[in-house]
């Protein structure tokens, strides 16, 4: 928690509180559900919470955006991120049950009403979002493929509606074959732990 709050020293009391509840969850969770490697569980706050508030680093999303996490997992990016935003809507789907559930607990767990957790795959997503955010689901064209049709037409953010996406590595493949001009913004210019080099967020307006 000490590098969620050096990182964002702006954090409410309830969103610190929140925050802080994550450990424990996720960690009884999974010992039930193996939705986070055994050996990365104890890196909770590094690789998965912190990585996945990077996003909040390219858009602070206005209230009542709508915004979809696409292959959630346990809740990646999209438990964090709805923390961070109280007045968004987040939904999040996987075709994993078990790990929906995760997702769903955790956030029942914690109050956090503004987070739906669906067992769903994304060919059978049908609902509209401002923004869809992923974490390393697949490449990015196929992503992009996947969820053209759930951006919504109507624009309330700083930056036009699209996907933002956490990946790592070398990217050069996956964004050349997008038609549209990807921003991607290395993780470490905001995250000085070495473990975001060769990290990065993408952006692909839609």
């Amino acid at each position: 928690m000490e590098l969620i709050k050096k990182y964002f020293p702006n954090l409410t009391q309830r969103q610190t509180e929140q925050l802080e509840q994550l450990s424990e969850l996720y960690h009884s969770w999974n010992d039930k559900i193996n939705v986070i490697s055994r050996r990365d569980i104890d890196n909770l706050y590094l690789h998965h919470v912190l990585h996945s508030m990077a996003i909040a680093k390219v858009l602070n999303f206005r209230p009542g955006t709508r915004i979809l996490d696409l292959g959630t997992g346990g809740g990646f990016p999209g438990v964090p991120l709805a923390i961070m935003f109280p007045e968004c809507e987040f939904t999040l789907i996987d075709g994993t049950g078990k790990k929906i559930l995760v997702a769903s607990e955790v956030a029942k767990a914690i109050g956090l009403g503004n987070c739906t957790a669906i067992q769903r795959r994304g060919e059978e997503e049908q609902g509209k979002y401002h923004f869809v955010v992923s974490r390393a689901v697949m490449p990015l064209p196929e992503l992009a493929r996947l969820v053209k049709k759930n951006i919504a037409r109507e624009q309330i953010n700083a930056l036009p509606n699209g996907l933002i996406c956490l990946k790592g590595g070398d990217l050069q493949e996956e964004t050349r074959s997008v038609k549209k001009i990807v921003s991607v913004q290395p993780i470490s210019q905001w995250f000085d732990d070495d473990w975001f080099k060769g990290k990065y967020v993408l952006y692909l307006p839609m």
